[in-house]
């Protein structure tokens, strides 16, 4: 529990740093990687954030639910484009990684929608991110916010 605990607060701190390191989750199988969102426009319309789930135990694990003071509904959604070049976007549920997998939450795919903004989301500024995994176990990440047109981690 000492090195989980010294884990969390060292990735928080290189994490606000601007600096990434991987976060261990739940049952230390879910290794987080490079989280970080945008910028808003106000309260009036959604945030995302995105990250890269990494399974590196030998049994699935499945991401339950979402949960932040920055956002009332915080849901993990999907974009998809259809044939005729029309994106749409909607809630996907639980997300399931396979033993030595790894699930991308990035722009234009998977990523967690952050609905019912409490405040803006300024540059610059960091929010916590709360993952509960099937097995019961959490991880609370902070996440930093880059400028609104940030298309990546590094900014």
């Amino acid at each position: 529990m000492k090195k989980l605990t010294y884990t969390t607060a060292l990735a928080a701190l290189l994490t606000v740093a601007g600096l990434s390191v991987p976060v261990m989750a739940g049952s230390e199988d879910i290794v987080v990687e490079g989280a970080w969102s945008r910028a808003s426009i106000g309260t009036s319309r959604p945030g995302a954030a995105y990250m890269t789930l990494r399974n590196t135990g030998d049994e699935t694990v499945t991401l339950t639910g979402l949960a932040t003071p920055l956002a009332m509904r915080p849901e993990v959604h999907e974009t998809t484009t259809n044939a005729e070049g029309v994106s749409s976007m909607a809630p996907v549920g639980d997300i399931t990684i396979a033993p030595g997998e790894s699930v991308a939450l990035a722009p234009g795919g998977l990523h967690a929608m952050l609905m019912k903004l409490q405040e803006p989301m300024k540059k610059g500024e960091t929010f916590p991110l709360t993952m509960t995994f099937s097995d019961g176990g959490q991880v609370t990440v902070e996440v930093p916010i880059l400028g609104i047109a940030a298309r990546g981690p590094e900014g």
